[in-house]
């Protein structure tokens, strides 16, 4: 039995820092995925994505806590290639 069942007490948890917050990953995954095409983007936002999952699962984050991270991520990132062609489209 652990010490926290002896003493009537919950295991701890852990916060873990949302992938959304880290804007410069954001920001640089973005700007390479733009610069990046066909098969050279798919094979560099695979590496992306399972190295944080990979981190998340080393850090103790439960499987689908990760994926929602990775899915949470991914949805800002496109926001920001979308925030990157916005000027662009404005010139027409």
């Amino acid at each position: 039995m652990s010490d926290f069942a002896a003493n009537g007490q919950t295991a701890p948890s852990i916060a873990f820092f949302p992938l959304t917050g880290r804007r410069d990953l954001i920001r640089r995954s973005a700007v390479e995925l733009d610069r990046l095409n066909g098969h050279h983007a798919v094979k560099y936002w695979r590496s992306v994505c399972r190295s944080l999952g990979d981190e998340l699962l080393a850090l103790g984050c439960p499987e689908e806590e990760m994926r929602a991270e990775i899915m949470d991520f991914q949805a800002a990132v496109q926001a920001e290639l979308m925030w990157l062609h916005r000027g662009e489209e404005a010139r027409g």
